[in-house]
């Protein structure tokens, strides 16, 4: 069974219309399984999702990203916004819901956990790139602005360059990370050509919202949710991973540690393969034991 076999549905919000999916699954003994990104969207939870053929999945793209469109794409998103969206689908679908949650998605899905604990049953966040709740978090911070002023200077393939290096950076980030020469495009496969737009839906609209939201912690300690904080085997010191290190540490936990890298549950999907197999074993395993 494969996400073809989903139903495709919206809803409205403030400022976008969100578009969701829900595959029914051959069980209904557990809560629905809603897999997230931010910003990917649905498209790339299609290997992941085929491992678990009996629950319900649900998937759905985030506010200005493929499917879901915003009022107006030249606004920043943030977490409390997307936070809202996931909880108005939660209230449409059925909740509880069993939440995995990677990167940006993982991000949000704290702040719903803080906001609607009742929402969730299970969270397993997966590397969250908090840049504010890092050791070095000013460095971090200033790290991702420059990333932004890469690509309002050169487009996307300026900042998607420079954004693959600072995100690849492994340990604490130097404090002179932001004055340091942008990468050529090229040497990460990368178009050098500007045409002009200023509003993708990661380098406009949602780097510094994301990596500079702070959760509340306090609210997350006293969550029903039980949280689960994932981090990659293969991407250790990178910013998202050390992000899930330091809010294990600050809700007094230990991070659970999951094959791959960072997209490690990918089979394809955007070009980028993981271990979906082995990432589905183990996101079975901690659901089971959650």
């Amino acid at each position: 069974m494969t996400l073809t076999q989903s139903t495709t549905r919206t809803i409205k919000a403030p400022g976008a219309t969100l578009t969701y999916d829900v595959r029914p699954g051959s069980s209904h003994d557990e809560p629905p399984l809603f897999l997230i990104g931010s910003p990917m969207g649905a498209s790339g939870f299609t290997s992941l999702a085929s491992h678990f053929p009996e629950r319900d999945i649900v998937t759905y793209d985030p506010r200005g990203a493929e499917r879901s469109t915003k009022d107006d794409p030249a606004t920043e998103s943030n977490p409390n916004q997307h936070a809202d969206d996931l909880h108005r689908i939660i209230s449409e679908v059925g909740g509880p819901v069993d939440l995995f949650a990677s990167s940006g998605g993982a991000v949000n899905a704290l702040a719903l956990v803080a906001q609607h604990p009742e929402d969730v049953r299970i969270l397993i966040a997966h590397e969250p790139p908090l840049a504010a709740v890092l050791p070095d978090s000013e460095n971090a911070k200033a790290a991702v602005r420059a990333i932004q002023r890469s690509y309002q200077a050169g487009d996307f393939g300026a900042g998607m360059a420079h954004f693959m290096a600072i995100t690849g950076h492994r340990g604490q980030f130097p404090d002179d990370i932001a004055s340091q020469p942008a990468p050529d495009p090229a040497t990460f496969g990368m178009p050098a050509e500007d045409d002009g737009g200023r509003t993708d839906v990661m380098l406009a609209q949602n780097i510094i919202g994301t990596t500079h939201y702070e959760p509340d912690f306090d609210a997350l300690g006293n969550a029903s949710t039980h949280i689960v904080i994932a981090a990659g085997e293969e991407s250790q010191g990178e910013m998202a991973n050390r992000g899930a290190y330091a809010v294990a540490e600050r809700l007094g936990t230990e991070p659970v540690v999951f094959p791959s890298h960072h997209g490690g549950f990918l089979g394809g999907e955007y070009g980028w393969g993981g271990q979906p197999e082995a990432f589905a074993a183990k996101l079975r395993e901690v659901l089971a034991h959650s």
